[in-house]
């Protein structure tokens, strides 16, 4: 996989590691400046209420407090957070997040009042002493009752709780091919309600200089750059007279890329105060104000010849946006949905509809896998149910159905780079053993045991960048990404990357890339990110874009350097510049290895410049701002076994495979790690998380007491293995590897599990499948009591 390259496909070990196990990590709760205060948020006590009034002369009296604000306070010093992807030709509602609520609250999350005090101590103390009352309202938390008629109303700019309608259909009709089917299948689906549940919680700390009148904000943020864009518009504050700083951050699945009412509240009034405000989320404050992810109901038809071919899908899904509008809400369930229902699958027909729906819940938005991973769950799901609707093998139908050749263009219109599908899932189903546990699973069951075999096989659009697609679907910005790389004089490098690591160990493989590049060790790059100050304007991480745009980035801009630094070393060498080749760190001439100049002796003369060709300016550094031509699109197959414990009805994975192809690894350690992180959130969804309100909006699984993670004990070993086909829409040939896991794990897992009661009558478990929803089912088929 790495021959013929250095430092590109090796195992290199965490540079960021070393401060991490130390404790020498710096996170937002960790800022301390002289002078500051500590914010606290009152939320709603009601999910759908209008503020009658609101009293806070007790809290403003108590010793310690700085000051009391409401939403009038706000009202006409903020305006409005709003979504950054505008769908095209989807009739969006201008649904709008006040920063804090001054007339009406729409889910418990709402901010209604904010203390700011000397500690955070007496600020979360004086919350208790504000009274707020409220005129409650009709209630609603479930998507299928939000569309009904009658139904409560969350914004008047919505009529019936529609944000959105978004419509796409590809290749032939569905009615037309479900004509010529031999079988159409019907399904209703649930994609539940999920929590992100990030490591650190979110936070923020700003301070403003009001005699040069420039914020600077340090926040939890996958993106800074686009942080200080909309903060920018939200304050009313120019663009270069804000600093946005990120620094290190516990995780973010997607939690962390929208803008949030905590951090436009802190920053004003740090405006207003003059001195530095802090706030950091609770961990309550997360479940209940942080972005949630998926919650989609789905109603699915499948229509497929009676050798297992599958001519087509239909699909209208009822995507939950929760209260508002976040971020980048409207197009996960759309566009990075919608475009995904092809798969890696020849389908003759794609049609989708999908409702944007407007409840009394946290909003929705981003969550690893964004879309992909409720597309490929319902294919997925489509190809066990056909298989079993025709008696067939489920490896069989999807071996039928797979695409053969690469490029590939879909009936959605997209063009799948590279791959050898076949290869990948014949690979998978070998080293799961498959035939050796299908004969096992019916010795199981002669013996009374239950095991499953469950099969997924992806595909995923990714390396979210080329700008005139996002523009062209509604989307705020381009999705480009930027460097500047500066060599010093010492040979030593410096690159200041757009994107940002919240830990994929972006500093260690831009290190790698770099090194690859210019021949200098790993130890010598330094990256720096999470500084608009400090880097050129960048998108940000998320959409496992991180390696093929940004890297692409720093590939590119590092090749520039090394171009220029061939001129200076043929002066040095007194050659011509195609007679100087470069190798393992040195440049040399052709056909005379032993004629040759170190990259660090042609750093140090790009400075000392008194022998730089003509015209050649002193100075080594390039900054690139890198725009693709087209998304990557990882795929793989992986493999489940489990045994359904017929006591407790409890699913255990026994072995867990997946083979993925990402294109060119930049570490396998690393990207391991990263399928391994993905296959365990694919498998909390299956078998544990799921959020819930009860009918007054409340939610119920606020904490980790009540809402399901799975620890160590729970997980199996997972095997993780690589096939490598470039891609060859960006330099590296890299396809990102962020979200393959969680993308191809949910339907494995829940697939196995289904497989392990097929006999029994039961053919499909709305997730998660916890033993009392498997022991519910089988109550249902009469097969136990």
């Amino acid at each position: 996989m790495s021959q013929g390259r250095r430092y590109i496909g090796k195992r290199v070990k965490r540079k960021e590691d070393p401060r991490f196990i130390t404790g020498r990590g710096l996170y937002v709760d960790d800022i301390k400046l002289p002078g500051m205060v500590y914010a606290a948020f009152l939320r709603a006590s009601y999910a759908h209420a209008r503020i009658k009034s609101i009293d806070t002369s007790k809290a403003e009296k108590m010793p310690g407090v700085v000051g009391v604000y409401t939403g009038e306070y706000f009202k006409d010093k903020v305006a409005p957070l709003t979504t950054a992807w505008a769908l095209a030709n989807a009739d969006l509602k201008p649904v709008f997040w006040p920063v804090v609520a001054h007339d009406k609250v729409r889910f418990t999350g709402d901010i209604v009042a904010v203390v700011v005090a000397e500690d955070p101590y007496t600020a979360y103390d004086a919350l208790e002493a504000i009274d707020v009352e409220y005129e409650p309202l009709p209630v609603v938390v479930d998507v299928e009752e939000a569309i009904k008629p009658g139904a409560p109303q969350l914004h008047d700019e919505a009529p019936g709780n529609i944000a959105f309608k978004w419509r796409f259909s590809g290749g032939e009709s569905f009615d037309k091919v479900a004509e010529k089917a031999d079988v159409v299948i019907k399904q209703r689906m649930v994609n539940q309600r999920l929590i992100p549940s990030a490591m650190e919680t979110r936070g923020a700390v700003a301070s403003f200089n009001r005699g040069l009148e420039e914020l600077t904000l340090w926040v939890t943020s996958q993106n800074p750059h686009v942080h200080r864009l909309v903060l920018s518009g939200v304050l009313g504050l120019p663009e270069h007279k804000i600093r946005v700083i990120a620094p290190d951050v516990g995780g973010g699945f997607g939690s962390k890329i929208p803008v949030y009412p905590g951090e436009v509240i802190v920053s004003r009034l740090a405006m207003d105060l003059g001195v530095p405000v802090k706030w950091v989320e609770t961990r309550r404050e997360n479940f209940v104000g942080t972005i949630h992810g998926r919650d989609h109901v789905e109603y699915v038809e499948a229509a497929a010849t009676r050798d297992g071919r599958l001519l087509g899908v239909r699909v209208k899904t009822l995507a939950n946006m929760g209260a508002y509008l976040s971020t980048a809400a409207p197009g996960v369930p759309t566009i990075l949905f919608g475009l995904m229902l092809q798969g890696p699958y020849k389908i003759e027909s794609v049609d989708v509809e999908v409702l944007g729906v407007l409840t009394n819940t946290t909003p929705v938005d981003a969550y690893r896998g964004a879309g992909r991973p409720e597309a490929t769950y319902i294919l997925e799901r489509v190809m066990d149910l056909v298989a079993r609707k025709l008696g067939l093998d489920p490896a069989e139908v999807r071996r039928r159905n797979l695409i053969e050749e690469a490029p590939y263009t879909t009936v959605t219109g997209l063009v799948y780079d590279s791959g050898r599908y076949k290869e990948v899932f014949e690979k998978a189903l070998q080293i799961a053993e498959y035939e050796k546990w299908r004969e096992e699973q019916m010795k199981a069951r002669q013996e009374g045991r239950l095991i499953g075999i469950g099969i997924s096989s992806y595909i995923e659009m990714c390396g979210l960048a080329p700008s005139r697609i996002a523009r062209a679907t509604g989307f705020g910005l381009g999705l480009y990404e930027s460097v500047t790389i500066r060599v010093h004089p010492t040979g030593k490098v410096s690159v200041y990357t757009g994107s940002h690591p919240h830990g994929q160990g972006e500093e260690t493989s831009f290190a790698q890339i770099v090194a690859e590049e210019l021949g200098v060790p790993v130890e010598d790059v330094e990256i720096i990110h999470g500084d608009t100050d400090e880097t050129p304007f960048g998108l940000g991480t998320y959409g496992s874009r991180t390696t093929p745009v940004g890297g692409g980035a720093v590939a590119l801009a590092a090749r520039r350097i090394r171009e220029k630094a061939r001129k200076i070393a043929a002066a040095l060498l007194e050659a011509r510049e195609e007679d100087v080749v470069f190798s393992e760190g040195k440049f040399h001439v052709k056909g005379h290895p032993e004629k040759s100049v170190s990259f660090q002796e042609v750093a140090l003369e790009a400075y000392l410049a008194d022998k730089l060709p003509e015209g050649l300016e002193p100075g080594l550094e390039a900054t690139t701002f890198y725009d693709p031509e087209n998304f990557v699109f990882p795929y793989g197959t992986h493999v489940c076994i489990v045994e359904v414990d017929r006591d407790t009805w409890k699913p255990k994975i026994l072995r867990y495979v997946a083979v993925d192809d990402a294109g060119v690894i930049i570490n396998p350690m690393l990207a391991e790690g990263q399928v391994h992180g993905g296959v365990v959130q694919g498998i909390a969804q299956a078998l544990f998380e799921y959020a819930v309100y009860d009918e007054s909006g409340n939610l119920l699984t606020a904490g980790f007491n009540d809402y399901m993670i799975p620890t160590a004990k729970d997980l199996p070993n997972i095997e993780s293995y690589f096939v490598e086909t470039p891609s060859p829409h960006n330099p590296l040939g890299a396809k990102g590897i962020g979200e393959t896991g969680t993308i191809a794990s949910t339907p494995a897992v829940v697939n196995a599990v289904l497989d392990a009661l097929a006999h029994l009558g039961v053919e499909h478990i709305d997730m998660p499948l916890t033993p009392h929803n498997i022991w519910k089912a089988l109550k249902d088929k009469g097969v136990v009591k």
